[in-house]
């Protein structure tokens, strides 16, 4: 690789990571070719985007942004990493999770992920990772709480104005 290939790569990298705010780091060294294009396909399914590069040039990338913000995920780019970049913090979670079922083995590895500007580091965070609440989720959970006082309410309302509709109705 010459090194205008290599500064293009480390720009769409960093485009990558300027454009997405979560960011999965994944060890796929001991899949084949054919479980590589099937975790692909998986990721182009749920709109997440996958790209393999050399752990130095990932480093350059992130460095070039923020060192400072990005420096628990440097320990973590080692052997064959690939990426999974996400708006959704837990779908790359749910696609490796799935993948692995599919597979029933341990890889691809989780090496790290970046959420929001939190770093979970180890495969033991995969778990955790599929649970995370989603933007629209957590909204969805605000609107119900706040519905469920006002819906108790009018129902209480309507209860007592149909006791008083009662009590005024002449007896037959």
């Amino acid at each position: 690789m010459t090194k205008e290939q290599k500064n293009e790569v480390i720009e769409v990298l960093k485009g990558k990571f300027s454009q997405y705010s979560n960011f999965y780091v994944t060890n796929t060294e001991s899949l084949t070719v054919a479980q590589i294009g099937k975790l692909r396909r998986a990721c182009f399914d749920k709109e997440v985007e996958m790209k393999v590069a050399k752990n130095t040039l990932i480093r350059k990338a992130l460095e070039s942004i923020d060192a400072e913000k990005y420096s628990g995920v440097y320990d973590s780019l080692n052997n064959v990493t690939a990426l999974l970049f996400s708006d959704n913090p837990k779908e790359p979670a749910m696609i490796l999770t799935s993948f692995r079922k599919s597979l029933n083995g341990e890889k691809p590895e989780l090496k790290a992920a970046f959420i929001n500007g939190d770093v979970y580091t180890g495969d033991n965070n995969l778990k955790s990772l599929t649970q995370i609440k989603t933007k629209n989720e957590l909204i969805g959970e605000v609107i119900g709480l706040l519905q469920s006082p006002a819906k108790r309410v009018l129902a209480a309302l309507l209860h007592h104005h149909e006791k008083q509709a009662e009590a005024t109705t002449p007896a037959e």
